[in-house]
């Protein structure tokens, strides 16, 4: 075969797999969410549900290396995407999505916007929290607790580390795993832009808050503000594993950070937008996660942690269907602003100072 022919061949086959990727998607804004239990649209929700039916996200993009196919509205301003449960999941997904050529998400914002546990210290369920920090749960040594010295406050000790907590705090460099600074003034511009959207709330929700006595934020009424997050995917409850996350967050943002909510994916997709960010296509500055809560992190004063733990699972939790609720409600708002105002924020991300 003469090279004539050979570059012939090779020119047809790339204008072959050019012509497959017929339309180009730029997305204004990618919506993360981490699990859906059924069908996309018509019966119990999951965290996209709401997106579809109501953000009118009716095309079907197959992405078979993903997790969940992508949905998108008619123009391609708005996609979503189910991730899977887990950090790992979350990871898989989002570079998958970053990595298949037919979108161009290098101007995309990505609002995360799922379901979590809360700190009854700080917010009730049914509340919505924005994150500033995001620390990974997952990576430490870890010693049981029937076996920790005695001198141990817990038996998850830092990654590199001989002891809970110790110092000093690793270098900057080496915590690029472990926590997440997003950029402060595009959360700030998401919170006051959504702090006053009117939250769901029932009688169940409220006799659940009630027996959080002691805890002044967990008997609220649902709210939004800011509080960080503690990734890790292994579901985790009670009142000491609570100050564990508080302490472990605190410790990984020398003392910036304030834990508020647990979830299981949120370093996994960070990590994924971190690393699509050095190979230019995607741009992690332009993050935001949103968690809404379904249940406590903790058991209320009457209960045990298992007797806790065992009666809110799934879609038992009293505020699963409102914490969904608040998940489309809160988010809808950053998310239409975006799309709305894309001529000024196409090229510079919002914030509190100038916007």
């Amino acid at each position: 075969m003469s090279r004539g022919v050979i570059f012939l061949v090779l020119s047809l086959a790339a204008n072959r797999g050019l012509a497959a990727v017929d339309e180009i998607i730029r997305p204004k804004v990618v919506v993360v969410t981490m699990f859906e239990p059924g069908q996309d649209t018509g019966d119990a929700p999951g965290e996209l549900q709401y997106w579809v039916e109501r953000e009118q996200l009716t095309r079907v993009l197959p992405l078979p290396a993903a997790y969940h196919d992508v949905r998108s509205n008619a123009d391609g301003s708005v996609i979503g995407i189910v991730t899977g449960v887990g950090n790992s999941n979350a990871a898989a997904s989002i570079m998958a999505l970053g990595l298949d050529p037919r979108f161009d998400l290098r101007k995309s914002y990505w609002l995360v916007a799922g379901i979590a546990g809360i700190d009854p210290a700080d917010g009730s369920i049914g509340s919505a929290a924005w994150a500033e920090y995001v620390v990974e749960g997952d990576l430490g040594h870890e010693i049981d607790a029937r076996e920790k010295p005695a001198s141990w406050v817990t038996g998850f000790v830092p990654l590199g580390k001989t002891a809970p907590y110790e110092a000093p705090l690793a270098p900057a460099k080496a915590l690029t795993n472990s926590v997440y600074h997003l950029e402060a003034g595009l959360v700030q511009w998401a919170y006051a832009l959504t702090k006053d959207t009117p939250l769901i709330d029932n009688p169940e929700m409220q006799k659940r808050r009630a027996s959080y006595l002691g805890f002044p934020n967990a008997q609220r009424a649902p709210f939004v503000l800011k509080g960080d997050n503690l990734a890790a995917s292994t579901f985790w409850h009670g009142k000491f594993l609570n100050q564990w996350a508080n302490d472990w967050v605190q410790y990984y943002t020398a003392g910036q950070g304030h834990y508020v909510t647990t979830a299981m994916e949120d370093t996994g997709t960070l990590r994924a937008l971190t690393n699509l960010t050095r190979a230019g296509k995607v741009d992690v500055r332009r993050a935001l996660i949103l968690r809404t809560a379904s249940n406590y992190d903790m058991q209320s004063p009457e209960l045990s942690a298992a007797e806790s733990m065992n009666g809110e699972k799934g879609s038992k939790y009293s505020a699963y269907l409102p914490s969904l609720e608040a998940a489309h409600a809160v988010g809808r708002r950053v998310v239409h602003a975006l799309v709305a105002g894309w001529a000024d924020y196409e090229n510079t991300p919002p914030s509190a100072s100038g916007q």
